[in-house]
């Protein structure tokens, strides 16, 4: 009778023994997964930018499209008419490389911001980054005034109040101590602060210089041109490397701050750097294209509940998915009420809150 309960204990244990091939067999199956996604959402990204290409006024398949780009580069393998590269690579080209730039440098960023301050909101809209740009903008529009004059005295300004933004979160921050709370609660005071600073000079201004502030605000790639894109590229191509070095402290932190400590890391360092590089990329988009909501909410969660929490993979494609929003969005933007084009920040508004209230009813973000 003794013997029984011990056999059968025997026999569960060594049912519970794994092989190292099937361990193994497991890790390639989930790297498999990850792996899959982001090149499958690359396809998707690069669909979704052919089919940008092809719409408008002047009639391009999206053959016509991609034929138009590769000619560029293997003349002796593509051609392409004259109409097909000049309104690709003049009109519309730009446009989608920067709202290509605008969805990775957002995604990335709320990817980085959720894991860094462990709140399921955090974002550069969130956190008064985009208010400090629109304050700016509308600062330059509506008074004149900016640290820059001439052509860049909107981007200037913009450029430099978002990042002002940034600057005293960081301070306050590392003057307190780099804690999420602290970081999230500096965040929504300075939103509300720009906002009220905003809608205050809205009100003395004249009305023609207050609806070109407000039309600057709400997101757009309308002013997209290769120069921007040069700026605005260069920037978030020198911001990634440094940011994916950051991805094994990024995974350790998810267990928590004294977890990661004990294992070696500086967690109030990893804050502040990651922070910083964060507030230069958002700063050096949203001067460009104004304050586009919603896609460093949404995409980091829809890539964190396919993908899981690692952030080796996690950045890579939650930049990858909010290009994809951002350029999705866009085509819906010139198609929805033609010839007139609605700013993309109202559509990615549109789709990201009901997709964001979806998120919350499913209750799947646990992960935090």
């Amino acid at each position: 009778m003794v013997d029984s309960p011990r056999k059968g204990v025997s026999m569960n244990l060594s049912e519970l023994e794994i092989s190292d091939e099937e361990i193994l067999n497991s890790y390639q199956n989930y790297m498999g997964r990850k792996a899959i996604f982001i090149v499958s959402s690359i396809l998707v990204l690069v669909l979704a930018a052919g089919l940008a290409g092809s719409m408008g006024q002047a009639k391009i398949t999206i053959w016509d499209g991609y034929a138009a780009f590769f000619a560029k580069f293997f003349p002796n393998y593509f051609s392409s008419s004259w109409l097909a590269e000049t309104t690709i690579w003049n009109l519309r080209l730009p446009r989608i490389a920067l709202g290509i730039i605008a969805g990775i440098g957002l995604g990335i960023a709320g990817c980085i911001m959720q894991g860094i301050l462990k709140n399921p909101l955090a974002s550069p809209y969130t956190l008064g980054i985009s208010a400090g740009a629109s304050f700016g903008a509308s600062l330059a529009i509506i008074g004149g005034a900016g640290l820059v004059g001439g052509d860049y005295l909107i981007i200037g300004n913009a450029f430099a109040f978002s990042l002002l933004v940034s600057l005293i979160i960081i301070g306050f921050a590392a003057r307190r101590g780099a804690t999420p709370e602290t970081m999230v609660l500096v965040g929504i005071a300075i939103l509300y602060i720009f906002s009220a600073a905003t809608t205050l000079l809205q009100y003395f201004g004249e009305e023609t210089a207050v609806v070109q502030a407000v039309f600057w605000s709400v997101g757009s790639l309308d002013r997209a041109s290769w120069s921007k894109v040069l700026i605005a590229g260069s920037v978030v191509a020198l911001s990634i490397p440094l940011l994916m070095m950051k991805s094994w402290d990024m995974n350790l932190l998810t267990s928590g701050d004294d977890s990661a400590r004990s294992l070696g890391v500086n967690v109030n360092r990893i804050r502040i750097f990651t922070m910083a590089i964060i507030s230069l990329m958002v700063s050096s988009i949203v001067c460009f294209t104004g304050t586009i909501g919603f896609i460093g909410l949404v995409a980091p969660h829809i890539t964190r509940i396919i993908i899981g929490t690692d952030y080796r993979y996690l950045i890579p494609a939650s930049g990858i998915v909010g290009a994809i929003l951002v350029v999705g969005s866009d085509v819906i933007s010139r198609n929805v009420i033609p010839p007139i084009i609605i700013p993309v920040g109202v559509i990615t508004a549109f789709m990201g809150g009901p997709l964001f209230l979806y998120l919350i009813m499913k209750r799947r973000m646990g992960y935090f």
